[in-house]
């Protein structure tokens, strides 16, 4: 698939949900690591992304519409040293505790599979990248055609990086009832060495009606340094 056949497939669909792209800039700069988040629900459209130093979290934009917080407020993004993750929910932090005690991201996943939403399931979608390595890996956990008892895993590891490319996967194929899960292997996007026009770019290519907020995430490969910047349709 074509860079630009995937971008305007993106434009074009309603509802892709939630996404992880992660890449390097054109530069060679910059690690980038980008995440969003959708929503059709009260409980899934209420809420915001904020930076919190090195990660960034999820919160309800308003308390008092929040009815279940244990699918969507959580850390989409941390770092446990030198290897930052990006992911679609809580499983954040069991590959944080994972790695901290010399596991790995695999073995993490192990213990993880899609969410608990029925009819839907959602995926989890999960990234890690380690600046002291070449490459970077991308994980997905769901069913089989929306089948509770048939789960599976699909590891998606890239052993270099490639100038100004990115790989996305996203949570759905499209819109549905019930929706849709990914399928095939993740996508290549076209980067950018700015960290705002990165956001617009891919900010723009989601659907005004469903999308709630977006992160982009540079990580300097030189120094370690990150950046993180967010923009919010509820503000």
């Amino acid at each position: 698939m074509s860079y630009r056949t995937f971008e305007e497939n993106l434009k074009n669909s309603t509802y892709p949900g939630r996404g992880i792209v992660i890449g390097m800039t054109p530069d060679e700069k910059h690690i980038v690591q980008v995440y969003w988040i959708m929503g059709r629900s009260i409980n899934s459209r209420n809420r915001v992304f904020e930076v919190d130093g090195n990660s960034m979290r999820t919160k309800a934009f308003d308390e008092a519409l929040l009815t279940d917080p244990s699918l969507v407020i959580y850390y989409p993004m941390k770092n446990a040293g030198d290897i930052h993750i990006v992911t679609n929910g809580d499983q954040t932090d069991t590959i944080y505790e994972y790695l901290i005690s010399d596991n790995t991201f695999e073995a993490a996943l192990e213990t993880r599979e899609f969410e608990p939403d029925p009819p839907n399931f959602t995926p989890r979608i999960s990234g890690v990248v380690d600046i002291d390595v070449s490459g970077y890996k991308l994980s997905i956990l769901k069913t089989v055609d929306n089948d509770a008892d048939m789960g599976q895993k699909c590891l998606y590891s890239y052993g270099d990086f490639i100038k100004g490319i990115g790989h996305c996967i996203t949570t759905y194929s499209d819109d549905g009832n019930p929706l849709p899960s990914f399928h095939g292997e993740p996508y290549k996007v076209r980067l950018s060495n700015d960290i705002n026009e990165t956001l617009e770019t891919f900010w723009d290519y989601l659907d005004k009606g469903n999308r709630v907020s977006m992160a982009v995430k540079f990580i300097n490969r030189e120094t370690g340094k990150t950046i993180i910047k967010i923009t919010n349709k509820n503000k």
